[in-house]
């Protein structure tokens, strides 16, 4: 556990870019229009020695309940609640507006702490913005400017009583923030870690409905909008197995991804880069299918996308309580899977239900499942017992009359598993006889259907020139 401060302000101040200069990354989505960020996305910051989550949230709006601003409003409210102080950001070249003056009301009634800044403070043009901030009643204004790095050091020293204040209060109830190497040939230790699990499909297929469900709570924005997710989004969340263990698991929402050609909004593309960023970093990637909708096109090429990158992949058909027909929907979308992905025959295909809750364990179950396997080592005495074998059940051919020698099969990495194959004459050997080892290997060693890749490696002939 860290400490947490929630950034607020109206929209198009500077808020997530001020989160991308704390935590050192460019992790929230940033543009110069209002509105870009929707739900409250959360980084671990350093500032000057200072540690602490960071939580960036959406433009505060005044609007109705109902609508897609008043839900932001909701998450941005609920940040600032469970937030240990509140860094209220205002456009200091713009002064103080009747937004900022009502967002000032609302923080003044809230329980958490307030530090009033002042952004876009550089040069002289900011003077009269931070002498008219008084007025909101929040003490004296920082003056910083979030895209340069100025005015860090005011921030530090405003931030310093409030993070060493939690950080008492963690320390006295015992959770304490400790980070653990976790040893890449530790089965046990991989298996009990954190799976990072990132959810991914077409727009509106239910996948922040997913995640709510999952964690018992409206943590994500939902509605009937298609593509309401932008930013990428980590939630943590501790899962008892049916073993009764608890279990760490960080999910990953992502925006929809839609055709590319379909795809023409500059914050769409930013979105749709940001979802295959969260892939790249993820160890298992749930594909969310809309059982109302069925298999097309798009989901295979996503399918296709994650196993290139050599993530572990489960696939789920959601919507399952309103989905007809659901038997012979099942087998058509599981024979269509098996010709689409014939790389990993195989692939966990699960039926769940955002709405209703149904699957959800048994997802992550299976989740956990192919993340063993994608994780696995295999000796190199038991690996090449079974390369062996599959030679002597299917020699290598011989291009040309003159015979392919392999000699040995070795483990070069996990997650995803990877094979060196040694021997002579490797550049002929044909696409169909590398597939038939890996699918071996898949079968027979405990692999599963996780990308397996295979590297030839043929001795030099130093007389060869």
């Amino acid at each position: 556990m860290l400490p947490t401060v929630a950034i607020v302000g109206r929209p198009n101040v500077g808020k997530s870019t001020l989160f991308n200069r704390l935590v050192g990354k460019k992790l929230a989505l940033v543009d110069d229009q209002p509105g870009v960020t929707r739900d409250r996305r959360e980084g671990e910051a350093h500032l000057l020695g200072l540690h602490f989550r960071i939580v960036d949230t959406a433009g505060y709006e005044d609007e109705d309940p109902q609508t897609l601003p008043g839900r932001m409003r909701r998450q941005t409210e609920a940040a600032v609640a469970s937030a240990d102080v509140a860094l209220f950001l205002f456009d200091a070249r713009a002064g103080v507006t009747p937004l900022d003056e009502e967002i000032a009301r609302w923080l003044r009634s809230s329980d958490t702490p307030v530090i009033l800044a002042g952004n876009k403070a550089e040069g002289r043009a900011a003077e009269d913005g931070l002498t008219e901030a008084w007025s909101l009643g929040l003490d004296e204004p920082i003056g910083l400017s979030a895209e340069h790095g100025q005015g860090l050091a005011d921030l530090f020293q405003a931030l310093l009583p409030h993070i060493d204040r939690a950080n008492a209060e963690i320390e006295a109830a015992g959770l304490a923030h400790i980070e653990q190497e976790i040893d890449p040939d530790d089965e046990d230790a991989l298996d009990a870690a954190p799976l990072k699990l990132a959810i991914v499909g077409r727009p509106n297929a239910g996948k922040s409905t997913l995640i709510n469900k999952i964690i018992g709570e409206d943590r994500l924005i939902t509605g009937p909008e298609a593509g309401i997710t932008r930013d990428s989004i980590a939630v943590d969340y501790l899962w008892r197995d049916f073993e009764n263990r608890e279990r760490i698991v960080r999910l990953i929402d992502t925006a929809g991804m839609r055709k590319r050609a379909k795809v023409q909004d500059k914050l769409e593309k930013l979105a749709v880069a940001d979802g295959l960023h969260a892939v790249d970093f993820a160890e298992v990637v749930v594909l969310l299918l809309d059982s109302t909708l069925g298999l097309e096109a798009q989901d295979l090429r996503i399918a296709d996308k994650v196993l290139q990158e050599g993530r572990a992949l489960v696939i789920a058909l959601n919507k399952w309580d309103v989905s007809e027909n659901g038997s012979s929907l099942y087998q058509g979308v599981r024979k269509a899977l098996d010709e689409g992905l014939a790389q990993v025959k195989g692939v966990p295909l699960l039926t769940v239900s955002g709405a209703t809750g149904k699957g959800l364990d048994d997802l992550l179950e299976a989740a956990f499942e192919v993340r063993r396997a994608w994780s696995r080592r295999v000796g190199t005495g038991q690996l090449n017992r079974w390369f062996e074998t599959a030679l002597e059940a299917n020699p290598p051919p011989a291009p040309g009359g003159r015979r392919i020698k392999l000699r040995y099969l070795t483990q070069a990495k996990t997650r995803p598993p990877g094979f060196v194959l040694f021997g002579t004459r490797l550049d002929q050997l044909p696409e169909s006889y590398q597939r038939y080892l890996v699918n071996g290997i898949r079968r027979e060693l405990g692999f599963g259907a996780v990308p397996v890749r295979l590297m030839l490696r043929s001795a030099k002939n130093p007389f060869g020139k």
